[in-house]
């Protein structure tokens, strides 16, 4: 099952620590999980009897969780016994945890984690529902504060705004496509393709979240090669266009948008017509990943027909 060899049995029995912390299954998961999680976070953790990280990682949740007064909500699903859900939820490996607030994944990881790890997980959790207020806010302009913090590389309070923005409006495009590029600022890829592949699908229908999906895309692209080794390679020659292109991909893995986009500006300064025009074809694929609005992609949008028609 999701391509992985099944080792000898262990026979691994989670306890049932108390009210916080239950089994779930396809049947009561609607009720345990996606409902409860309306006022109280509820981590789900994906386990096998047979997953030997599972065994690490399951008293580490269980003593954190506990140690949480609350706070947080602890599921425990089987998943040989609940196979429809780690289908629903694309669970590829155990264990994988989630974690849900107001019916909706807002975090998650994979493997077995080293317990700083997992309180900090479920520090952000509990975050969240603090940033939760009552009084509605004004979402057009907390839309612009979170685009100008993301932008400004702040991306703990974009990440905060937009939460708080999605709780008010759960479909809200742009403030679900703010968290997953939050995401990727933060270097949790996996977290943003969680977001992707359980959009609602008011969200998964707009050519803003199309935007979002080439983001995690494009971020999720292996790079054979560094930053340093694609910089020598360039100074050595000046016109490997190759090595360009491949140090714009570098960069913007890296968070350094600005620095991608010049690398693909400067080759196409040097030659348009590359293989095609390669770097202008890859510079609007960054553009679409980083999204129209983005200030950076403003910027080289303009230096980009200041070079086209100059």
């Amino acid at each position: 099952m999701f391509g992985m060899q099944k080792p000898p049995q262990n026979n691994l029995q989670p306890n049932a620590v108390g009210a916080v912390i239950f089994d779930v299954t396809a049947q009561d998961f609607q009720d345990k999980v996606l409902a409860a999680s309306m006022n109280t976070p509820v981590i789900v953790d994906f386990w096998a009897p047979w997953c030997g990280p599972c065994k690490q990682l399951m008293p580490v949740l269980e003593q954190a969780v506990n140690a949480a007064g609350g706070q947080v909500l602890l599921a425990k699903v089987n998943l040989d016994n609940n196979p429809e859900l780690a289908q629903a939820l694309r669970v590829q490996s155990v264990p994988t945890v989630y974690g849900f607030f107001q019916g909706q994944p807002v975090d998650a990881f994979m493997g077995a984690q080293p317990e700083s790890k997992i309180r900090e997980f479920i520090a952000k959790l509990i975050a969240v529902v603090k940033g939760a207020q009552p009084d509605a806010i004004d979402i057009p302009e907390a839309l612009k504060g979170a685009a100008q913090a993301l932008a400004d590389d702040d991306t703990a309070t974009a990440y905060a705004i937009y939460v708080q923005i999605l709780q008010q409006d759960s479909i809200n495009v742009e403030a679900f496509v703010g968290v997953v590029r939050c995401f990727i600022a933060m270097g949790q890829v996996e977290q943003a393709q969680v977001m992707i592949d359980n959009a609602p699908e008011e969200i998964s229908k707009s050519s803003n979240f199309e935007a979002a999906r080439a983001a995690v895309d494009l971020a999720k692209s292996p790079v054979n090669g560094s930053i340093a080794e694609f910089q020598s390679k360039i100074k050595a020659d000046p016109n490997d266009h190759a090595s360009r292109i491949n140090l714009a991909y570098a960069l913007f893995a890296a968070g350094k948008k600005e620095e991608a986009t010049d690398a693909l500006l400067e080759s196409i300064a040097i030659d348009r017509e590359w293989n095609e025009g390669e770097a202008k074809k890859e510079l609007l694929t960054l553009f679409s990943a980083m999204g129209n609005a983005d200030p950076i992609a403003l910027k080289a949008r303009r230096k980009l027909s200041s070079l086209l028609f100059s």
